[in-house]
This record gives C-alpha cells, structure tokens and sequence, in this order.
C-alpha cells in the first residue's frame, strides 16, 4: 500500500483515527509501515511493552486477554479496517492481550515514538484521536443501557 492516499482513506475508515482531519491523516500515513503476519504468528503477547499500534489492512486476528499467551481462547476477532494496540501506545501500560493471527494478515504499524512525535508537533491530531476514542465509548455506553 505505497499509495499516501490510499492509507489516508483506510486510517479514516479505522476508529482511532476516524476523527481526525484529513491533513494530519496525511502526516500520519507518511509514518505508517506494512508488516505481514502468517496464520498461527502472534503479533505481540500480554504484558508485552506497547511500543506500536496496528491497523488490519488484510486478514484477521484474534485478541485473547488469558494469562497463558499460547491460549487460544478469543474474547473477539478483529478484521479489516479495525485497529489494536492503541491503549498502550497512549498510557504506557502493557499489553493487555495477546493478539493471534488467525488469518494471514498484513497491518499497518505505527510506533508509539513516531505517534508522539506527530502529537507534539501537530496538536490537533491528538483531539482527534480523543474525539474517535471519546465516540467508541459513547457507542459502547449505548449498546450497554
């Protein structure tokens, strides 16, 4: 995907970042980098330090929270244009899951560095990620009442 506007249109599409104005989407896909993952890899395990976060252009994946990283006991599968890794690039906690690869995937990876880097240089990429962040929780609220 070496297409800038390709990924600004898959970074909108994701919810960390579909809030965020399309000028700092551009900056963001400038830093973003492809890696790809076999069925049966795991990408990161819990407790892990959370160094990147990952955008599923292809394939699926499968988040166990078990204590047992090998445990293929999935509370949810994630597909294409769904994101992870998000919390940990944010709040500096580790991993919080073990994140399989259940088939084979190609994930755009931004590290948390480079993250932190845009935000401080471009503020306003970091109101909207609150505002995606802020509107999955509301969304969540709602499902739940």
């Amino acid at each position: 995907m070496g297409d800038i506007f390709e990924r600004i249109l898959m970074l909108k599409d994701t919810p960390f970042f579909s809030e965020v104005n399309t000028d700092d989407l551009h900056v963001v896909a400038q830093e973003i980098q492809e890696e790809a993952y076999l069925s049966g890899d795991r990408v990161f395990d819990i407790y892990d330090p959370s160094d990147r976060v990952y955008i599923i252009r292809s394939g699926k994946v499968g988040i166990s929270i078990e204590e047992d990283p090998g445990s293929k006991e999935f509370i949810t599968i994630l597909g294409e244009r769904e994101c992870f890794g998000e919390m940990g690039v944010l709040d500096d906690e580790p991993r919080s899951a073990t994140i399989h690869v259940i088939e084979d995937a190609v994930l755009l990876v931004l590290e948390k560095t480079k993250l932190r880097g845009l935000i401080a240089t471009y503020p306003e990429l970091s109101l909207g990620i609150m505002r995606s962040l802020t509107a999955r929780l509301r969304e969540s609220n709602r499902r739940q009442t």
